[in-house]
């Protein structure tokens, strides 16, 4: 498979890295509206081998899945994280919760809720 390079005139996002997932989509402006739109789907162009110069000119090296691929002035390019390496869940982790009503008169609960988020740190 060939390696491809990309250069950019503009910075990388700063959580691009080697090992992320480089695609690629043809965007157009509508006659109608004015507005720029994407015009296909987004179609992967390889794993991302190496990053260099982040701020300067910006190059980064795909190891391509496509064959004769080249970039076109409206060409959106962007990233994907590998969510395995990315990823994590609190495996083995758990809470346990008591509600204790000291009051000597009734009182009724109307709710319980709970917030759980993934964390990458």
């Amino acid at each position: 498979m060939p390696i491809v390079t990309l250069e950019f005139t503009q910075p990388l996002n700063a959580s691009c890295e080697v090992g992320d997932t480089a695609y690629y989509v043809d965007m157009s402006t509508s006659e109608k509206s004015g507005f720029t739109i994407n015009s296909t789907d987004p179609i992967e162009i390889g794993t991302i081998i190496e990053i260099a110069d982040r701020l300067a000119t910006p190059t980064v090296k795909v190891y391509s899945t496509l064959a004769g691929w080249g970039t076109t002035p409206t060409s959106f390019i962007f990233f994907s994280k590998d969510n395995k390496a990315n990823l994590s869940s609190p495996l083995g982790y758990y809470a346990s919760v008591k509600l204790v009503n000291d009051s000597t008169t009734e009182a009724e609960m109307h709710a319980v809720s709970m917030d759980i988020f993934t964390s990458s740190a």
